[in-house]
């Protein structure tokens, strides 16, 4: 029984698999030797040499070798990397997709901008990052279900209407000082404004003196602007009556909620789903969240409001769930919502969040605790901001002054490829700075360009096969395999074997950059390989073949992990 014991210790080990970076050291190497030694009982060589002994089948395995503390280190038999020519060429597109995931649902929940104005570069790196993501987490076998949760219940969008409304009232020929917290752009609210004059005429308009008579005084007058815009909302829907405010309201949400799908799906990103916050309160999904809170003794009222108890999950304060005027809480909204994700059987809930909700997520995981669920398999990415430049200066953006840079604004500048690719090729919890002019140049400086050029470097080689007087014999160059010793061949067979490892890790970890700078170094090698050898060798068949299988295969995995971030390959550039 003790010796079952350290077995199940033992098995329960993350061991590390990495790429030596001296080839000396093997083409792979593990550190789990030095993780299972003290279950063991044992010195970490000694468990080395344990596992040297358990492993039977050394199948592509040239020679193992126990290095340092108890580091394995692996060298794999040359004839299975020439094999794995073979592998890649024969699944073409599906190579590097695999069933790792066996079908588990995971929902990816991404952008979830609120729809009170056009997206911005923000929200760009988020619809980026979650797309590619989603795309990895079914490239390896997962069911995935991609979200936009729509916030159409909230107060921002309530301001949004009454500004609306005021633009329609001043496109009406009133005249009337805008509300210091309203929203001011006028490359939309103004453009709504207008439709809603063409389609309904004056049939929404009010006086300004009986909107704005004996409301409090606004910021600039030494009021709360807070104040004065929910007296305004409030105004508003008593002046217009509830079918003719949900006119505004409508216009102003279905306009921006089309402009934001446009958006997206010309950004490469679709969902399975748009859901709407709204629909939580229709479907009393927020009082069946408050009420089983309730039930489990976590929530308690005080002054009129109910309170979760989120100081007993390490909150630093508890938190309002509905309001002394019977109103929930966008935080109830949240709850609720994320119960009912894991009501829908997902095994792996995955929220991608900008990195100013960093506080938000422990509130969120205590929900689900306290509502019985497994919080664990709640995993949340913060998004970092990304900070444009151009020229070396610094592109100053603002959300609601209406000066700010649109997601549209950045693709029609640098393309849709080049934006998707930027965002994506640090990790998300990382600052990006994304230099405008170097996503736009066509150099080796830039990255998506160099790996693209690699592709286009191989086919352009395949189309010089006829110019002189040549043909490509697949297995004529399996014969040859084993002339390919040299080290730059041998640098390209080591990064082949890696492409399926990477997928497979920057979609479990949620880290798509992983793929991207694989693809910059398989670029890399290749780039060099190519400068430092020809491949059609005029008086060399079986050579010139055998090169062109291994180029061939090095441009199928070029081609599938551009696919999955979402980019092309091109074949001329």
């Amino acid at each position: 029984m003790q010796e079952q014991g350290v077995l199940d210790a033992a098995i329960n080990v993350t061991p590390a698999l990495t790429v030596p970076k001296d080839p000396s050291h093997g083409d792979f190497a593990t550190n789990i030797a030095l993780q299972i030694a003290k279950p063991m009982g044992v010195p970490p060589r000694v468990a080395a040499e344990r596992l040297l002994e358990a492993l039977t089948d050394r199948s592509g395995i040239r020679q193992i070798e126990i290095a340092g503390p108890g580091f394995l280190n692996f060298f794999v038999d040359p004839a299975a990397a020439f094999a794995l020519i073979d592998t890649i060429l024969s699944a073409g597109g599906t190579f590097g997709h695999s069933q790792f995931g066996a079908g588990k649902k995971v929902q990816v929940e991404f952008v979830s901008a609120n729809p009170t104005g056009p997206l911005h570069v923000g929200h760009g790196r988020g619809a980026a990052y979650g797309a590619v993501v989603a795309d990895l987490l079914a490239a390896v076998g997962f069911d995935v279900h991609r979200e936009y949760y729509v916030n159409d219940a909230g107060r921002q969008m309530h301001i949004l209407a009454v500004s609306i409304w005021l633009r329609y009232l001043e496109a009406c020929g009133a005249k009337l000082t805008f509300p210091a917290n309203g929203y001011k752009s006028e490359a939309y609210i103004f453009d709504i404004a207008r439709a809603l004059k063409t389609e309904h005429g004056d049939t929404l308009f009010v006086s300004t003196e009986d909107v704005f008579t004996n409301l409090p005084p606004d910021e600039p007058q030494g009021g709360d602007k807070d104040v004065y815009i929910d007296t305004l909302i409030e105004r508003a829907k008593t002046l217009l009556g509830e079918t003719r405010y949900r006119t505004v309201f409508d216009a102003g949400l279905n306009s921006i909620l089309a402009d934001i799908r446009d958006d997206l799906r010309e950004f490469g990103v679709e969902y399975e789903q748009w859901y709407s916050e709204q629909t939580l309160e229709d479907r009393g999904l927020i009082d069946r969240a408050i009420a089983k809170l309730e039930e489990r003794g976590f929530i308690y009222e005080q002054n009129g409001a109910l309170w979760f108890k989120s100081t007993e999950f390490g909150d630093d304060k508890d938190r309002v769930v509905r309001r002394d005027n019977g109103q929930s809480t966008y935080f109830a909204s949240d709850i609720a919502y994320h119960m009912e994700k894991f009501e829908r059987g997902f095994e792996r809930v995955i929220d991608i969040w900008g990195a100013d909700h960093h506080g938000y997520v422990p509130r969120v995981k205590a929900a689900l605790t306290a509502l019985g669920f497994d919080a664990s398999r709640l995993d949340v990415s913060l998004v970092q901001f990304a900070i444009l430049y151009r020229g070396g200066e610094r592109v100053q953006m603002s959300t609601r002054s209406g000066s700010f840079v649109t997601l549209r604004e950045l693709r029609q500048e640098v393309g849709n490829e080049a934006a998707r690719f930027f965002y994506i090729m640090r990790a998300a919890a990382q600052h990006l700075d994304f230099d405008l002019d170097l996503a736009k140049s066509q150099s080796n400086d830039n990255p998506l360009y160099y790996i693209q050029y690699a592709h286009a470097r191989v086919c352009s080689v395949f189309r010089q096969l006829p110019l002189r007087g040549f043909t490509h014999d697949a297995e004529n160059g399996r014969s040859a395999y084993a002339r390919l010793t040299e080290s730059h061949e041998q640098a390209l067979f080591k990064r082949l074997s890696q492409f399926s490892d990477t997928v497979q890790r920057a979609a479990v970890n949620l880290e798509p950059h992983l793929l991207v700078h694989y693809l910059r170094e398989l670029a890399q090698d290749f780039h060099a390989y190519y400068n430092a050898h020809a491949f059609l060798v005029a008086d060399d068949a079986p050579l010139r073949d055998a090169r062109l299988n291994l180029v061939a295969a090095t441009r199928q995995v070029l081609g599938n992990g551009l696919a999955l971030l979402g980019m092309s390959a091109p074949e001329e550039m």
